[in-house]
């Protein structure tokens, strides 16, 4: 299986059952709320999204390899446990860098909206963003 046949298996089954073997052990991870490095810190995250929030799912709309880049375009949707369960969506893309061993050095996500966004989706009325590419 190709590193992009893995990531599609792994955006497919978000956040259960991820294949943490293709990143770099000092992986280097960024989004508009996040920034460490170190595979077992990525771990922890992905399980604090598992653990916290619920009916998480992760749409893939597109992958492409171009060189030692690998970019995605996604969808993130989950429900926050509050009394009302809030249905939160934060469109975005990632930029992922393949180090010369075939695994991710580097994870980048970037969203089409803002925090500010994301967190109004908690309250009565608000609407989810909307992808620009869709």
């Amino acid at each position: 299986m190709t590193l992009l046949d893995i990531l599609r298996q792994d955006y497919q089954s978000f956040p259960e059952a991820q294949t943490y073997e293709i990143y770099a052990e000092d992986v280097y991870f960024k989004d508009p709320l996040n920034e460490f490095r170190g595979c077992d810190r990525y771990r922890q995250n992905i399980h604090f999204i598992a653990t916290w929030f619920k009916a998480v799912h992760l749409e893939l709309h597109d992958i492409r390899q171009e060189g030692d880049r690998i970019f995605t375009d996604w969808t993130l949707q989950w429900n926050t446990p509050l009394p009302w369960f809030p249905r939160i969506s934060i469109p975005g893309w990632s930029e992922l860098t393949v180090n010369a061993e075939g695994k991710i050095s580097r994870h980048l996500d970037y969203w089409h909206c803002s925090p500010g966004q994301v967190l109004r989706q908690h309250f009565p009325g608000a609407s989810p963003p909307k992808h620009p590419n869709l």
